[in-house]
Formats: structure tokens, C-alpha cells, sequence
């Protein structure tokens, strides 16, 4: 089983997984308009991703974070060589966000797994939360964010 990680603001945990955040602003491997949940492998890496869109870390106090479940049979890997020149700038390209939109379309797998701009080397993964698949995702509850003060500013 893969143990992945999403950090919300704790009044938005209950509508976590459910991709309307990523539908209305669109991210890096999805267009605007196409519903996915971003996760990632560690609790560490899923704090920078959340640091580098806050740009402010006094807010933190007020974010959860949940883990979710799943087994490797769900999960399609993007081949670094065949992603889009430029994947990793920001803003994300659209060649990129065409990579997630792709898959969506294909229904090809219920979970991407898609390497980490901020991590070279880590990994993010995506959810499609209308793959029939979705249902074998298993949601754990949410935890507090625990940080230490220094963190917080």
C-alpha cells in the first residue's frame, strides 16, 4: 500500500479529495475545468508544496493533514522523459497541465504519480476523484498540522 499525503485548511477537510479546488484554479498537471486532488509522498514534501502557494506561514496553524491509502495497482507513473520540455517552470505550462488532462480523458489509472518540481528526485501524485477506482482510496481522518514554532513565524 502507498501512504500519501494532502494538507488542506482544516474547514475545507471534509470536501478534501474531492478535486473542486484543482477544477476552479487549475494546477500544474491539469487544466482549469478538470476536477484531480494533489497529494504527496511525505508529510514533508506535502508542507513545501502547500508553503510555496501560502508564500505566508503564520496561516499554517489553521491547516490538517490527511493521509490517504491506496494500492500500487491504482497508480500509473509519468516517465520523466516523456513529459513536456519546460514541466518543472512555473507558472506551469499548459503542455504540462495537458499531461494530467490526457490522463483524465484516457481514464487510464485512478492515481498519477508525477515527480515533485520542488523535490527533484520526490514525488507528488494525483487522484482522479471520478475514476471508478477512486472508490479503493481509503481517506484516513485528519490530523493536526503539528509544526514547530519556528515555522510559523
Amino acid at each position: 500500500m502507498i501512504t500519501v499525503w494532502r494538507i488542506v485548511k482544516g474547514r475545507h477537510a471534509a470536501a478534501a479529495f474531492d478535486g473542486e479546488g484543482a477544477r476552479l484554479y487549475g494546477g500544474r498537471w491539469n487544466s482549469p475545468g478538470v476536477a484531480v486532488v494533489y497529494a504527496s509522498e511525505s508529510k514533508a514534501l506535502a508542507l513545501l508544496e502547500v508553503l510555496a502557494g501560502l508564500g505566508d506561514t503564520t496561516r499554517l496553524d489553521a491547516y490538517v493533514l490527511i493521509p490517504a491509502r491506496f494500492p500500487e495497482s491504482l497508480v500509473k507513473a509519468a516517465e520523466l522523459r516523456t513529459l513536456p520540455e519546460g514541466w518543472e517552470t512555473y507558472p506551469p505550462p499548459a503542455a504540462a497541465q495537458g499531461v494530467g488532462d490526457l490522463w483524465i480523458k484516457a481514464g487510464a489509472s485512478a492515481v498519477l504519480k508525477v515527480p515533485s518540481v520542488l523535490v527533484p528526485g520526490e514525488w507528488n501524485y494525483v487522484l482522479n476523484p471520478r475514476h471508478p477506482d477512486f472508490s479503493a482510496i481509503r481517506i484516513g481522518p485528519p490530523e493536526p498540522l503539528l509544526l514547530d514554532s519556528r515555522l510559523l513565524g
